[in-house]
């Protein structure tokens, strides 16, 4: 949940700093329905990364495994996301900044986000 006013948060402050006209416009613009599947993705994808990251740092001592490419990982996850949408790392940017500059449909997205979320944390918890 905190994540998720985090990220509205952010977002209000890129904004607050841009260009106060509303002209932007991506060269592909996702639909909000479309922006709330890459952004539930995203949210899966950083808490994947944030859980390795947290089980690496726990590793006993006495077990040295290979440390993971966290910037790899994650450039890795990325380019699988933006080939499951058919998108790039430009248009996924220019779509962000979009909705960043709008913030109370950012805020719808985001909601739906956090609910789709807890549906799926429901779900595979009662299977």
């Amino acid at each position: 949940m905190k994540q998720k006013y985090l990220i509205v948060l952010i977002a209000m402050l890129f904004s607050a700093c841009g260009n106060k006209s509303k002209t932007f416009v991506p060269e592909r613009l996702l639909t909000e329905p479309e922006m709330i599947n890459v952004m539930t993705d995203v949210q899966i994808i950083e808490a994947d990364i944030n859980y390795q990251k947290t089980q690496e740092r726990e590793q006993n001592d006495s077990v040295k495994p290979q440390p993971k490419d966290f910037v790899k990982m994650s450039k890795d996850y990325y380019s699988q996301l933006f080939e499951r949408y058919g998108i790039t790392d430009s248009i996924f940017s220019q779509n962000i900044r979009y909705y960043t500059e709008r913030p109370a449909v950012l805020e719808k997205i985001m909601d739906s986000v956090v609910q789709r979320l807890k549906r799926e944390q429901t779900t595979s918890s009662t299977q």
